[in-house]
């Protein structure tokens, strides 16, 4: 992840308090979407409220749209962009801990964070499984890294795995996501829960 403004535009300390600013705003709209409350989180998994599954696969496709945009206009150039490097089995792996975490606690990082700032106990108490998750993994390391590195892949997109265009991914992602808000809505009608 690069500087938000070029260096040559705006200094660091500029960059680090824009970054600050925008993450103080989607903290808000976090809180103001309800997103704070780990029953909603949780709901998505139960099948009662979808509506996490909608904001961020919107949030996804309105990113990836932007930057094909922006690349087919030339206002930015996608190969400047930093992907990081894939690694296959801890992803997998990073992967289904984090899902395990979701459901139990009811939280992902950033919405635990928005919890904690509205005095929230047990986004508190997430964040501290959080910072002890990975104080043990920094400790642990040198044990894990043959396996934290096996199956890596360089900086991959999905596109470039399956050999199709942005824009035939992008398309593909849309037509996901409208079968995903689909099943949502079906899910919510079938499991509705009144109060939470």
């Amino acid at each position: 992840m690069g500087p938000l403004v070029p260096q040559e535009i705006i200094g660091a300390d500029w960059n680090l308090f824009i970054a600050f600013v925008i993450g103080i705003g989607f903290g808000f709209v976090l809180e103001q979407a309800g997103f704070s409350s780990s029953r909603k989180l949780a709901g998505l998994f139960y099948g009662y409220d979808t509506v996490v599954l909608k904001v961020f696969f919107t949030g996804a496709i309105t990113a990836m749209l932007g930057l094909l945009f922006f690349s087919l206009f030339g206002w930015i150039d996608l190969s400047l962009i930093y992907v990081n490097p894939t690694f296959i089995w801890s992803a997998i792996t990073g992967g289904v801990i984090m899902g395990a975490g979701f459901i139990i606690g009811g939280f992902c990082p950033g919405t635990s964070v928005c919890a904690a700032a509205i005095g929230k106990i047990d986004a508190m108490v997430f964040i501290g499984g959080i910072l002890l998750g990975i104080f043990f993994f920094a400790e642990g390391f040198s044990f894990m890294k043959d396996f934290y590195m096996a199956g890596a892949y360089g900086p991959l997109k999905v596109s470039d795995f399956f050999g199709i265009s942005g824009g035939v991914m992008a398309l593909l992602v849309i037509i996901a996501a409208l079968v995903m808000f689909k099943l949502g809505e079906l899910a919510e009608k079938k499991w509705p829960r009144e109060e939470y």
